[in-house]
């Protein structure tokens, strides 16, 4: 399995990311000071079989950019993940607990989505289709 992150803007490309992000994973035992930002590419449509869009603004954004044949791949992360119809808000403008606050949504939500890829993987392949995602 593959991850990556991306945006949908070019504004931060090649910045590392915000100090208080990296103090809040380094808090959990994540390392992401290496991370550089990087925009959406053509070829990230092609290249991966699901596109989690944190908000609905990306989601829209990432439709546009999306050759028709992709859409169908492109869904709002914490709907898609955990079936809550909520944006990931952005915590730049807050302080250090709305960075804290933003992490434990999307622990959760990526556990859950973790969750619900591991059952699609290992289900048996009946030949009937499914509504798990």
């Amino acid at each position: 399995m593959v991850l990556d992150s991306a945006a949908t803007s070019g504004w931060e490309v090649g910045s590392a990311p915000d100090p208080r992000s990296i103090a809040i994973a380094a808090r959990h035992g994540i390392d992401i000071s290496g991370q550089m930002a990087r925009k959406v590419r053509l070829e990230d449509f092609a290249r991966f079989d699901l596109i989690l869009g944190m908000d609905r603004q990306n989601v829209r954004d990432l439709r546009a950019l999306a050759p028709a044949a992709a859409n169908d791949r492109i869904h709002l992360y914490l709907e898609f993940a955990s079936g809550s119809g909520r944006d990931v808000p952005d915590p730049y403008y807050d302080g250090p607990e709305a960075f804290a606050s933003v992490y434990r949504m999307i622990r959760e939500a990526s556990e859950a989505l973790a969750t619900r890829l591991e059952v699609r993987v290992s289900a048996p392949d009946s030949g009937q289709a499914s509504s798990t995602i």
